[in-house]
């Protein structure tokens, strides 16, 4: 026989209650609750392990060492946030100007010069096209293309950064294109029009001079860093003549100004007065707003054109990927750029796709721990999550490798203590008073800014594509 149990209602149909139902009953119970909960908070590992520097009078000043190259071939570019500028001296690496010193005419002719993005596949110059402008390789990686041997068309060189071409153009103004140039990969080139610089020619007597005769330049003295070589002597004995030196420093320094991110907080007064048991209501409001504005923070940190991260860090530092996902061997190479790499960061599904590499090679990088937290490594340096870094929408992110703090010349963030009302470092709430419809106000401002002190502190690994493998 099976025998069935059914749960009795509180109250069947047609008797009477014989007792104090639930519904009724929690209307005199006290109900546990929590604070407000919020989705958007992630951990923010990029504002916890980045080093904060008290900046005083909201300005930072970073001074380097003056650091150019001049006479091996290659044009150096200086960037700040994703405006990129030829260095005045370095077009002296085209044959046209290898030893013109004028450096006015130099500062107008670099100033000429107008920066253009290219995406992989875009063709820059056309063969039989006019030859108009002479081009400046920023970044990236073009094909130079050209009639073969047999009348097909064949990859006469590749061109990256600190290459050039179109450089006896000025010599030719009706001249053509006797070669084609594609882009290879996502480029910053600067091009010269050929009519701002005849312009400039008109103007300047020595310019004009200069290009019916060329002289040869001394190479300047400079270590293997591009630096001005400081003069030492060694292992003598007697009494030599000691050389004197001095150490040259970059004439204009960039100054990081502090940035803010702003948001009003309004709440009414009869909210803030009656219902503040057993959360205060305006503490709540606050704490969420503010986390909101840490949010905020991080993304700017990381994609603010003027300071972020992705923007700043030096065009000798990007490197693109071997294959399209983020590899074992794409990491080794990232981390071989600089000295005591402390950090990467990527988004979380740039860490996955590179965990399906690892998984694919019968690799598997151990877990450290961080801050009390355990998260994945490569080579000993940890790989944190940070969701700021962009994904395209082709499928494609970023990994950032940084060294950190003042004392490793690395990436520090910028923030000023002791400001008025503060409420978290960097951060103040003032009051701004209640309007007629008995609303308060709050104006709540957090303050930061990031700084990279050398190129080599920072290094991005580009367009690594995480849809695949």
């Amino acid at each position: 026989m099976t025998t069935s149990v059914e749960s009795v209602p509180d109250e069947q149909p047609g008797q009477s209650q014989l007792s104090l139902g639930t519904p009724a009953a929690r209307q005199l119970a006290t109900t546990t609750k929590t604070v407000p909960q919020m989705q958007g908070i992630s951990s923010r590992w990029l504002l916890r392990v980045l080093p904060w520097v008290q900046v005083s009078a909201g300005t930072y000043r970073v001074n380097r060492r003056l650091s150019y190259t001049v006479g091996n071939g290659i044009v150096e570019f200086v960037s700040t946030g994703a405006e990129v500028r030829v260095i005045p001296a370095e077009l002296g690496e085209l044959p046209l100007l290898e030893s013109f010193e004028d450096s006015a005419v130099l500062e107008a002719l670099a100033a000429g010069f107008v920066q253009r993005q290219y995406a992989a596949g875009d063709t820059l110059v056309r063969a039989g096209s006019p030859a108009d402008e002479v081009f400046l390789v920023a970044h990236g990686k073009l094909d130079k293309k050209g009639p073969g041997k047999y009348g097909d068309e064949t990859v006469l060189g590749v061109l990256a950064d600190g290459d050039y071409f179109g450089e006896s153009v000025p010599l030719e103004p009706d001249g053509t294109w006797q070669f084609s140039v594609t882009a290879v990969t996502r480029c910053t080139v600067l091009a010269l029009p050929l009519q701002t610089f005849q312009e400039i020619a008109e103007r300047s007597e020595t310019l004009r001079n200069h290009l019916a005769e060329f002289t040869s330049r001394p190479r300047p003295a400079q270590n293997k860093r591009g630096e001005a070589d400081i003069a030492v002597t060694s292992g003598h004995q007697g009494e030599p003549v000691i050389p004197g030196t001095y150490v040259e420093y970059e004439l204009t320094p960039r100054e990081y100004e502090l940035s803010v991110a702003q948001t009003v907080l309004r709440v009414h007064t009869r909210v803030a007065d009656l219902y503040n048991d057993p959360m205060n209501q305006v503490e709540q409001q606050l704490r969420l707003t503010i986390e909101a504005l840490r949010e905020r923070q991080e993304h700017e940190i990381v994609n603010n054109p003027e300071f972020g991260l992705l923007h700043n860090a030096d065009l000798g530092q990007r490197i693109h990927t071997r294959s399209g996902p983020p590899t074992p061997d794409d990491l080794d190479e990232l981390l071989a750029r600089r000295r005591k790499t402390q950090y990467l960061l990527a988004h979380p599904r740039t860490i996955a796709a590179f965990g399906r590499e690892c998984n694919s090679r019968g690799l598997y990088p151990k877990n450290i721990e961080v801050m009390g937290s355990a998260v994945r490594s490569w080579r000993g340096v940890p790989l944190l999550p940070c969701n700021k870094i962009p994904v395209t929408g082709s499928g494609t992110s970023s990994i950032l490798a940084m060294r950190v703090g003042e004392e490793d010349e690395g990436v520090v963030g910028l923030h000023q203590t002791g400001i008025p009302d503060e409420y978290q470092p960097s951060l103040n709430v003032r009051f701004m008073g209640i309007n007629e419809q008995a609303v308060s106000s709050y104006l709540v401002s957090a303050y930061y800014s990031a700084a990279i002190l050398v190129p080599d502190a920072l290094g991005v690994l580009e367009d690594v594509e995480i849809g695949r493998g």
